[in-house]
């Protein structure tokens, strides 16, 4: 076969080209892989694509198989489904999620890969890595039946938290976003909808994932005495100011940080792997697709990625579509 691939690279901030790439041969334990689809964070792909990675969090923000360094030429995405095509027999044939990058072909570990569930489309498998991060969120917040909870910041990683949320009996949960537009999101998904103004409060949980300084100070807002935000944005080289000097310490309330890169202490007993095969289960719910927003062809990527990072292209999650061999 063709030992070539194709890959998407950051060439410098704003500007990115498709590159052909040598295949190794896999070796005992690889697996090569056929690209279906994969998937553009839109939070944290466009914050790397602008060049907006501090120095201080290069080494943090490194994706498993990224190639090249920040602020670029990087090779660099997390969200891969595709089909073994060569590799040990119980892979071979089998449709897997793979932390890889946007390229047509990859080679990896076979450790590296997940099998995705028969009930699961490859379509909606692109998602597994931002449910994972829902998954570790809640982990880390440990919502309770009949819990008030509103989830602020209707982007991917907060439309995946408020779904699973969405499974628990006797909560209340609103999802609250500045667009009107993520009203129809939050009903497929099942969960209630208010802009920032009309948000309920009284909140048990808040889960922050605007990566605003309004979100945040909004999130506090909503919260019941003893409250608790869990803070799942990342604002990249912003700095941000909170109301700290109000009824924080009067109300006793709590900030905490959740990030996917550390399974939570909560649930010390389960590995990354663990995690991921639960976010690939919970992919079955059909409720899912409404956070595949928008599609594009792999070899329009160049052109898409300036698109989504402006907003000018709207998105949730934006799959990228790979053509057959």
């Amino acid at each position: 076969m063709n030992r070539t691939a194709r890959a998407f690279w950051l060439d410098s901030p704003g500007r990115g080209g498709i590159r052909e790439v040598d295949l190794p041969v896999p070796g005992e334990g690889e697996v090569l892989v056929r690209s279906l689809c994969s998937g553009v964070s839109r939070g944290t792909e466009t914050l790397v694509f602008r060049g907006e990675v501090p120095e201080s969090q290069h080494a943090v923000m490194r994706a498993p198989f990224q190639e090249g360094d920040f602020p670029g030429p990087v090779k660099y995405g997390y969200l891969n489904v595709g089909v073994v095509e060569e590799g040990p027999g119980e892979l071979v044939g089998r449709t897997v999620f793979c932390l890889y990058p946007h390229q047509t072909h990859y080679v990896v570990p076979a450790s590296a890969v997940t099998p995705v569930p028969d009930g699961v489309p490859a379509g909606r498998a692109v998602l597994a890595g931002t449910v994972e991060t829902a998954v570790n969120a809640l982990w880390d917040a440990a919502p309770l039946v009949g819990d008030r909870i509103a989830v602020v910041g209707g982007g991917m990683v907060g439309c995946s938290v408020a779904a699973l949320l969405a499974r628990f009996p006797g909560v209340r949960v609103q999802l609250v976003d500045a667009d009107p537009a993520r009203a129809s999101t939050a009903e497929a998904l099942g969960v209630g909808f208010a802009l920032p103004g009309d948000a309920l409060g009284e909140c048990d949980l808040v889960v922050h994932a605007s990566a605003t300084e309004q979100g945040l100070s909004r999130a506090l807002e909503l919260l019941t005495a003893e409250g608790t935000v869990v803070e799942l944005s990342w604002y990249g080289d912003r700095k941000v100011s909170l109301p700290l000097g109000e009824a924080f310490h009067s109300r006793r309330l709590v900030i905490r940080g959740s990030q996917v890169g550390t399974v939570s202490p909560a649930r010390a007993n389960r590995s990354y792997a663990d995690r991921l095969a639960l976010a690939l289960d919970l992919l079955a719910d059909p409720a899912f697709d409404a956070l595949v927003t928008g599609e594009s062809a792999f070899e329009d990527l160049p052109g898409v990625m300036p698109g989504l990072a402006s907003g000018e292209i709207p998105a949730l999650c934006h799959r990228i579509r790979y053509d057959a061999p």
